[in-house]
């Protein structure tokens, strides 16, 4: 079978499965788990296949004219490179351990079918990004991505968060998605074709007539697909949703696709200094401001929704200074580290039965229950806090690399300003990240209080998959080495330089938050305000805590205050109040958007009722007088119509006597 084969399968399996899915899923639900797992593990073995066979070398081509558009023809094309192989090889791997984790997870849950597909779906959907080849083919994986995060965020219907998150994550998402579409039709006018290898060749050619409107409106549709500052407040509401979707989302999908399409098209952004500077800038917000809102969450799944969030700013910022190949490689470790932190949490959740850390640190003895989650968590964490040897490390330090670099004037692919920008930036959020990494480790795993509730063992499909997980979020990192070719043979060794800096800001982050931890335990000791009772439905394992009260400050029905004990709150001081809220990003857009769309709207509808139906209800007032008129003359009396027909008869007469006399 030929690699092209090969690759248009890998996204078409998914697609089948979900479709099956759909179909079986009421009349043989006994299909639905096989339907779900095994055409995301066949797609995984073939993208792996496609990959050996690129091997990072020449990219792989192959096109068809999908339909006769015109001037811009639009193609079915594949162009499969290093970055497309190895990425696709993460969407399978999340897409599958997703997959077997939610058989667990949502075992009962009566909407598991249509769940199972949509995922499906989702996963085929970006699969077809990643290996597109024309803009507009992509743009459909796009889009498609974007109704499946809906329904899948909103799983959770019955509750009003979930009901909202999916709103807002369409809504916010699609904010950026009409800019991003006018973007793609400047693009493909500007380059005579919608082929990514054309357009590539006219950018080399200089032939691009408007590339910073061009970049500035692509990266529009970035900042909301991948959660950029300031179009990322869709992310951390879209928790409402089952933790496997957020693993998901956050991991291989969605999120990464904008930064996979700006490391595909990077050549168009740099064609515009101006939107590399702007982009570094977004970067920097984003990593600086989302750690920041992290280190204040109470919610374990808002806190990494917010390290997702900052993590994608230093996958931005190295994309802001040129180097696609530390963009790509800290995706990839990102997305094993992320998908592990997130299932982890699931099965913390599961086991503790709320989301709230307040909560999870007045149980003692939590590590103990889930020890399969206290350890790959542990490493995950260390891994996102960039320690060394765990694959953090080595693919952040990739990215401060390529920063320092630019920022010391050794290259001419980004403005200088790009390059500090990115740097500063980036060593800050090493700081933070480490403290917020810590918080939650000690919150969620050594806690005081009452003994945590024992709902027994995890399913073993969910423990597993953690393990999975947790071997490429310690040893990816050395992928530096073996696989230089599917970066464009960029040399990602670590920089001694950022190197010390990143690792020792990392650990003083991570030790003054411990620090901070002893000192409020020693001054105010977390005792429950009552007895602890397991949530009623936390047993269930098929209902998540936070689909309940996803923000609630209560365990059961015991009522608790806020965590004296938080090292959040004494690191940030008069800080926490806002970065709990993220900064009132939310409130700005409530005044400056929704609230001049809803004036707008009410506006209209008076219109509407007021003047509009005034004029058809004038119109129709007259019609109505008169059929009253001829509605009173209908009485149904005979003897009324003889003697109108006779008094008519004799006005006829006299008018006709009185017109003979006249002549």
């Amino acid at each position: 079978m030929t690699t092209t084969t090969l690759a248009v399968l890998v996204p078409l399996l998914p697609f089948l499965g979900a479709a099956a899915g759909l179909l079986l899923g009421r009349t043989a639900p006994g299909y639905v788990r096989p339907l779900a797992v095994l055409p995301s593990l066949t797609s995984l073995v073939l993208a792996v296949l496609v990959a050996v066979r690129q091997g990072g070398g020449q990219a792989i081509n192959a096109a068809t004219e999908l339909t006769p558009t015109g001037s811009v023809p639009i193609e079915l094309a594949l162009h499969i490179d290093g970055f497309a192989a190895l990425v696709a090889v993460l969407v399978g791997v999340v897409a599958s351990c997703v997959q077997i984790y939610s058989t667990g997870y949502l075992r009962d849950d009566p909407r598991y079918p249509s769940y199972a597909a949509l995922v499906s779906l989702f996963t085929s959907a970006m699969l077809l990004v990643v290996y597109s080849g024309d803009l507009i083919v992509l743009l459909v994986g796009w889009e498609v991505m974007g109704i499946c995060s809906y329904f899948l965020v909103g799983h959770y219907w019955e509750t009003p968060e979930a009901r909202a998150a999916s709103i807002k994550a369409f809504l916010v998402t699609k904010l950026g998605d009409v800019p991003f579409l006018i973007g793609l039709f400047a693009l493909g006018t500007d380059a005579g074709s919608f082929r990514i290898t054309t357009v590539l060749g006219t950018v080399a050619s200089g032939g691009l007539h408007h590339p910073t409107l061009i970049a500035l409106l692509l990266l529009a549709g970035v900042a909301g697909k991948s959660a950029l500052f300031p179009l990322h407040t869709w992310l951390p509401d879209a928790m409402a949703g089952p933790t496997p979707v957020s693993a998901l989302i956050h991991a291989a999908t969605m999120v990464a696709a904008g930064i996979y399409f700006v490391a595909r098209l990077l050549p168009v952004f740099q064609a515009s200094a101006a939107a590399m500077v702007v982009l570094a800038v977004m970067a920097a917000v984003t990593m600086a401001g989302s750690a920041l809102a992290a280190l204040a969450q109470d919610d374990i799944k808002r806190v990494l929704a917010y390290s997702t969030i900052g993590q994608l700013g230093y996958m931005a910022g190295a994309l802001a200074v040129g180097d696609r190949g530390a963009a790509v490689f800290h995706l990839l470790s990102h997305g094993a580290f992320k998908a592990l932190l997130f299932l982890a949490a699931g099965v913390i959740i599961h086991a503790s039965g709320t989301n709230s850390l307040a909560v999870m640190s007045r149980m003692t003895g939590l590590r103990s229950r889930v020890p399969d989650a206290y350890w790959t968590m542990t490493v995950a964490l260390l891994a996102l806090a960039a320690i060394p040897p765990f694959s953090g490390f080595f693919s952040k330090e990739a990215v401060l690399g390529a920063a320092e670099h630019v920022a010391t004037g050794h290259t001419e692919h980004a403005p200088g300003s790009a390059g500090w920008i990115v740097l500063v930036s980036g060593l800050v959020t090493a700081v933070l990240t480490a403290a917020y990494a810590t918080r939650l480790w000690l919150l969620a795993f050594h806690g005081r209080g009452v003994e945590a509730p024992d709902h027994g063992r995890e399913p073993r499909s969910m423990t597993v998959v953690l393990w999975v997980l947790a071997v490429p979020s310690l040893a990816f990192g050395l992928a530096y080495g073996p696989l230089p070719d599917w970066f464009d043979g960029r040399d990602l060794t670590p920089v001694l330089t950022t190197s010390v800096l990143g690792t020792g800001l990392a650990l003083v982050g991570g030790i003054v938050t411990y620090g901070a931890w002893r000192h409020t335990t020693a001054l105010a000791p977390r005792v429950p305000l009552g007895a602890v009772a397991a949530h009623p439905d936390a047993d269930a394992g098929v209902v998540e805590a936070e689909a309940i009260a996803s923000h609630a400050p209560a365990f059961g029905d015991v009522a608790y205050a806020p965590d004296p004990a938080d090292p959040g709150r004494l690191l940030l001081g008069p800080l926490h109040r806002h970065a709990a809220v993220g900064f009132h990003l939310d409130a700005v857009y409530n005044v400056l958007f929704v609230r001049p769309v809803q004036a707008g709207a009410a506006l209209v509808r008076f219109l509407d009722r007021e003047v509009v139906d005034t004029y058809v209800r004038g119109a129709a007032a007259l019609p109505r007088l008169l059929g009253a008129a001829v509605r009173r003359a209908q009485t149904g009396n005979v003897q009324t119509y003889v003697s109108a027909l006779l008094a008519g008869t004799v006005v006829l007469v006299v008018a006709a006597l009185l017109v003979a006399t006249g002549a």
